[in-house]
């Protein structure tokens, strides 16, 4: 077979526009997916084969698929399309030896968040004060240095899942000898860190990575923080001001951690927090994927880029069919979701003519808003936050994922 091969592997259901962009680039697309997914609304005209693993599958199980699949037909690249697939894929790409992509190790600078805070703080950029749950001396010194609240958070997971946050040193070895004593090794101390809780408001920086160089960028200033959207309540996104001295900030910051990251090619998701003490940004995290919640959707009608699709031809880019960056616009979007109390929500009755995007997920409302005035997104922002509260708002358990 001439065609190139690809393996997309996707433990949620996400990533349609990358698999198109991949079929569009003439490569032959595999779907690596878990069984219980298999059914749901793929792009199922660019995907020429899907291969499944149980709902609960581990690295290795993910591994063992991929193997077999390459047992059949050569594969060219292996790519993870969720935040829990970054490393399944890295680790297929180094036992296959396919020269394309990042190592394990590598991944896990955008994985691992004490691996992601060393190799942050090592190249001079800001984080909160940290320390592994490794040594009780190490820990107790870093509580007497550090002034509380701090967070205890999983080096591996995502969001707000698992993260508890301690007002008192009692309260944090409370939390370590209660995962001790969980007796296994997914919930083994040493797989949390510690940090500083710094209060203030969170960004996020959105890139497209051509050979090392950002081609795309976009700003966005959470209304709502991801912590607290977990507990419950309406995560907000939206377009930061084009001419505000912040975005020079974040833009220049973020290009470092790239640059330190040594992030070459690909997509790359970059969380900031503004801390209302000093004024000062500190990286929350980064990860070398599309950020979810429709970030990428809201970009494309503020910035005139989809990252999926830009992911897509990054990572299928050869010598005679070169990556070509994207005409990009200035104007403002952002985006209002919230878990609903309905099945399926009736949002009808919002008619305001910024609204582009109807959110279709049970149990979900969301909408997507798009101007080319900063001044009326903000409004919007605030009137939709208030409406969608009162109208549909439900506050779900927030619940624990795990990984090795």
């Amino acid at each position: 077979m001439n065609r190139k091969h690809i393996i997309c592997i996707a433990s949620e259901f996400k990533g349609n526009e990358f698999i198109e962009e991949a079929q569009n680039a003439g490569w032959h697309v595999t779907l690596l997916t878990r069984e219980d997914l298999k059914d749901n609304a793929w792009a199922w005209t660019s995907i020429n084969e899907i291969r499944t693993v149980e709902r609960e599958a581990r690295e290795e199980e993910y591994l063992r698929a991929v193997v077999n699949i390459a047992g059949s037909q050569p594969v060219d690249h292996v790519v993870g399309l969720d935040e829990f697939d970054v490393l399944p894929s890295a680790r297929a790409r180094e036992y296959l030896q396919i020269d394309k992509g990042q190592s394990r190790s590598h991944a896990l600078y955008f994985r691992d968040k004490l691996t992601m805070r060393t190799v942050a703080s090592r190249s001079g950029i800001a984080c909160p004060e940290f320390v592994g749950a490794f040594n009780p001396s190490d820990i107790n010194n870093y509580l007497e240095k550090v002034e509380g609240p701090w967070i205890v958070k999983p080096r591996t997971e995502v969001s707000a899942f698992g993260i508890r946050k301690c007002d008192s040193p009692d309260q944090v070895w409370n939390v370590l000898t209660e995962l001790d004593s969980r007796n296994t090794w997914r919930d083994h101390p040493s797989k949390y860190q510690i940090e500083e809780f710094i209060d203030g408001d969170v960004y996020h920086v959105d890139s497209a990575v051509h050979s090392g160089k950002i081609v795309a960028a976009g700003v966005n200033k959470y209304g709502t923080t991801p912590f607290n959207v977990a507990k419950g309540g309406v995560f907000t996104s939206y377009t930061l001001d084009y001419k505000s001295q912040d975005r020079s900030e974040l833009l220049a910051l973020n290009e470092k951690l790239l640059k330190a990251f040594r992030h070459k090619n690909g997509v790359a998701h970059a969380e900031f927090l503004k801390s209302n003490a000093d004024g000062e940004f500190y990286l929350v995290e980064v990860a070398c994927r599309v950020g979810g919640a429709y970030i990428a959707n809201v970009h494309e009608y503020a910035n005139g880029f989809n990252l999926w699709r830009e992911w897509g031809k990054l990572q299928t880019e050869t010598k005679k069919s070169p990556y070509k960056k994207p005409k990009l616009k200035k104007e403002y979007a952002g985006i209002a979701l919230a878990l609903a109390r309905d099945e399926e929500p009736d949002t009808s009755h919002y008619m305001d003519e910024e609204i582009v995007y109807r959110v279709k997920k049970p149990k979900h409302v969301g909408l997507i808003f798009h101007t080319d005035k900063k001044e009326r997104l903000e409004e919007l922002m605030l009137d939709y936050s208030e409406r969608i509260t009162n109208d549909f708002l439900e506050i779900a358990p927030v619940k624990e994922r795990y990984d090795d």
